[in-house]
């Protein structure tokens, strides 16, 4: 008898602790931090790899990282492509935008619960009806216009634009070395000259928090017309990268890192 009963209180003690365990276990997973994914999305000029210093830095900290590739093609049909990439992504997102990709990520991010983070890296942040081209000639300082290609007329209508490879480094990547600059100039993405004239749709950054990073030196978009967008949106973080070019994510992938790992920090579930 008295083996029976030590069996019985034995068998009722593990039961027990099951019983805990199954309980505790979706209280813990309720509780569970999930990292949001990290989508970065490149502007005019540029590919996916002027992200390549940043991605390995968060994908450090834990991070999916994914680089998505812009069209160029127009701000709503560009967002259009974005916005079908970000509803494939489970979980909450930091959508991450450079130059004219800051253009797409104010549209992409609209109406998605998920986007909570947009980090504008050198980017425009537009008001809706605000294009690209109006933004940077909102204050003095762009150089960009003298320093592009012959166009490219396009068969359906229209015109691509490059940049002088002789001009590339002195406009886009003045603080990059030289050999890398060249490389940059030959494989650059056209984007058509209607996408940086294109009224945005929308301005996602209103109702969903923003970061911002720029260079001092950026001949791109006027440092002061960055600072104007940034103050405009409420930023939560605004770095001025001293001396830096218009690819500060190229020639200071840290920095550019750091920001986007505190927008992320915000960014759970």
């Amino acid at each position: 008898m008295f083996i029976r009963r030590a069996l019985a209180g034995f068998f009722g003690f593990v039961t027990a602790v099951l019983l805990m365990s199954l309980t505790a276990a979706p209280a813990a997973a309720a509780g569970k931090q999930t990292k949001p994914t990290i989508v970065l999305v490149h502007g005019a000029f540029a590919d996916s790899s002027s992200w390549d210093g940043v991605v390995p830095l968060l994908q450090a900290q834990g991070y999916n990282v994914i680089s998505a590739a812009n069209p160029l093609r127009g701000v709503s049909s560009d967002a259009d492509y974005v916005a079908a990439l970000l509803k494939s992504i489970p979980g909450p997102v930091v959508l991450v935008g450079h130059s004219y990709g800051g253009s797409v990520i104010s549209n992409a991010a609209e109406g998605n619960p998920n986007v909570k983070a947009l980090v504008y890296v050198a980017a425009f942040a537009p008001e809706v009806g605000e294009s690209a081209a109006a933004l940077s000639a909102k204050f003095p300082g762009s150089t960009l216009g003298p320093t592009l290609a012959k166009p490219v007329p396009l068969a359906g209508g229209g015109n691509d634009l490059y940049i002088d490879q002789a001009k590339f480094q002195d406009q886009f990547a003045a603080d990059v070395p030289a050999e890398k600059a060249k490389l940059m100039a030959v494989a650059q993405r056209p984007i058509t000259e209607a996408a940086l004239n294109e009224p945005s749709p929308a301005s996602a950054w209103k109702n969903i928090p923003s970061w911002f990073v720029y260079g001092s030196a950026d001949k791109n978009i006027p440092p002061q017309a960055q600072a104007f967008m940034a103050q405009r949106a409420g930023s939560k973080e605004t770095v001025v990268v001293d001396g830096a070019s218009h690819v500060v994510m190229i020639s200071h992938p840290d920095q550019v890192a750091k920001v986007i790992q505190n927008a992320a920090a915000t960014a759970t579930e």
